[in-house]
């Protein structure tokens, strides 16, 4: 953060020199979020992962009913012991789900972001250009800032109409 503050201040010495630096600051994330292609995205994530989800939900009730099974004191030795035996197997099962559906998410998640930020740092270099901006800084890395220089709504309306939703 302090380099890209003194590169700010650096550029504002300059221009307090020469001329007056155009500065637009963007929520990157709101940006992204806010577009229409990652909000198809996260619809089909859902969609595609929902039976894997009802899976374990489905697991996650049979283990309750195997609780419930264990602790009414109707069973003998063996019928503990298998019951026990099979709510061991049925846990491993479900931590096994949960493991591999969170990686397949984040891996799924991780390259549709990558792929729609790339696509959103080229919206915004032109966005800058047709605007006459000199610098657009994130507004996380931003402490305060005049609501006049946001150009968040303005990339994200600028991305949906570059990269349009089949």
């Amino acid at each position: 953060m302090n380099k890209l503050l003194l590169a700010v201040l650096a550029l504002a010495s300059i221009g307090a020199a020469n001329a007056q630096v155009k500065l637009g600051v963007l929520n990157t994330q709101k940006a992204l979020l806010d577009t229409e292609e990652i909000k198809k995205a996260q619809l089909e994530l859902e969609a595609k992962f929902k039976p894997r989800q009802d899976q374990m939900v489905k697991l996650q009730k049979e283990l309750e009913d195997i609780q419930t099974q264990l602790q009414s004191g109707k069973l003998n030795e063996l019928g503990t012991q298998e019951i026990t035996a099979e709510g061991q197997r049925k846990q491993r099962d479900l931590q096994r789900l949960q493991q591999d559906l969170q990686e397949d998410v984040e891996r799924e998640r991780t390259d549709i972001l990558q792929r729609a930020g790339n696509r959103m740092q080229e919206v915004v270099k032109k966005l800058a250009e047709e605007k006459g901006l000199d610098v657009v800084v994130d507004s996380a890395n931003t402490v305060f800032f005049k609501a006049a220089l946001e150009v968040t709504a303005e990339a994200t309306t600028a991305y949906n109409k570059a990269y349009p939703v089949k």
